[in-house]
């Protein structure tokens, strides 16, 4: 049952496969599902605080199981968006139902093509992270794992971090400075490294270029060779998996700061640095993304091992629950500052 728990996780492309299937009568299952059968089901079950011990943790990790688990989902993701553009062209679908399909599809560009890749990007093979750059590619945000692994776990909870919201900005404000914040940030980085090497950093040896003339060749082939309805829709479920995982970002260390010990050097990061959650369904889902403050604590750690931090401020929710209500500032507001006042260490950007 170990094991077989995290099979759960091809529901959501399931329910988007649904969605994208039988848009006629279920064209956002995708959304549905992830975001009203599952928080409905959370409030239900308790969440598990539980921990492995050293010898399953060991077991757990000589299991290659988890690992073909992450690789499955590369075709699944991939096979899905070809799918989807299919039906977009060849459904016969009305706006209605495109709607319903791209928003479902975005679901999985988010939880798939994102979040996977997250968990992959920090592996050290170079396998691994082709994979996750396949997966960045269907959701447009190959520059991601380069912000996220050099930049985000280096200046978390504090002002320099782009990804890092601060108390009392709203969701939709931290959209709007988060995204192309990640990408400037990534495009620094990019550029210092390709420096550091001697190359130009208007050539291949710059990342983040490489990247986005990758993504706008896709896009720009999708429309010459499915047409202008399909490209718009490939690029709305993009966005939809781009504003996904941002707003789990905010959700994750939200009003949380790291003490500055001198001038432009701050404290390690703690576990009281990241929101965590141990519901159940939502630690399956995203694959234990919710135990966030272990990740940060020790990025390189699997995702089948990572553990409950007491130390670290719980959620009274699951992630999928407090996104929603990250949806309505006020309620989310309400829901989190009282916790963010319990330790001296959480305090505000």
């Amino acid at each position: 049952m170990q094991q077989l728990k995290y099979f759960t996780g091809f529901t959501i492309p399931a329910a988007s496969f649904a969605a994208i299937w039988w848009p006629e009568y279920l064209c956002f299952a995708g959304v549905l599902y992830t975001f009203g059968i599952i928080p409905l089901v959370e409030t239900i079950l308790r969440p598990n605080p539980v921990n492995h011990d050293q010898q399953a943790e060991t077991a757990l990790l000589d299991s290659r199981l988890y690992d073909w688990l992450l690789y499955a989902m590369v075709p699944v993701q991939c096979g899905l968006l070809g799918l989807f553009l299919y039906q977009t062209v060849y459904g016969s679908c009305t706006l209605f139902q495109l709607l319903g399909m791209t928003v479902s599809m975005g679901v999985c560009c988010g939880i798939l093509g994102i979040n996977v890749a997250h968990e992959l990007g920090h592996r050290t093979s170079r396998f691994e992270r082709l994979l996750a750059q396949i997966l960045l590619l269907t959701s447009l945000y190959m520059h991601f794992t380069i912000e996220h692994n050099r930049g985000h776990h280096k200046w978390v909870a504090t002002s320099k971090d782009p990804a890092t919201a601060r108390r009392n900005e709203t969701l939709y404000r931290f959209w709007l400075r988060c995204i192309p914040g990640v990408f400037r940030s990534a495009w620094s980085y990019s550029c210092i490294e390709a420096k550091n090497r001697g190359q130009s950093i208007w050539g291949s040896g710059n990342e983040v270029l490489r990247f986005t003339v990758i993504e706008i060749s896709l896009v720009a082939m999708t429309g010459i060779v499915l047409g202008p309805v399909a490209m718009l829709c490939f690029l709305g479920a993009a966005l939809t998996g781009i504003l996904e995982l941002e707003t789990v970002n905010y959700i994750e260390h939200y009003g949380l700061t790291r003490t500055e010990t001198s001038a432009g050097k701050y404290e390690r990061v703690q576990p009281w640095h990241s929101w965590n959650s141990d519901h159940v369904l939502g630690r399956i889902m995203l694959f234990e993304l919710t135990r966030h403050a272990d990740h940060h604590y020790s990025a390189s750690r699997k995702f089948q091992i990572l553990r409950h931090m007491p130390d670290g401020p719980q959620l009274p929710v699951g992630y999928p629950a407090a996104m929603l209500v990250s949806l309505i500032p006020p309620l989310w507001f309400r829901l989190v500052h009282s916790r963010l006042d319990i330790t001296p260490q959480q305090q505000t950007l």
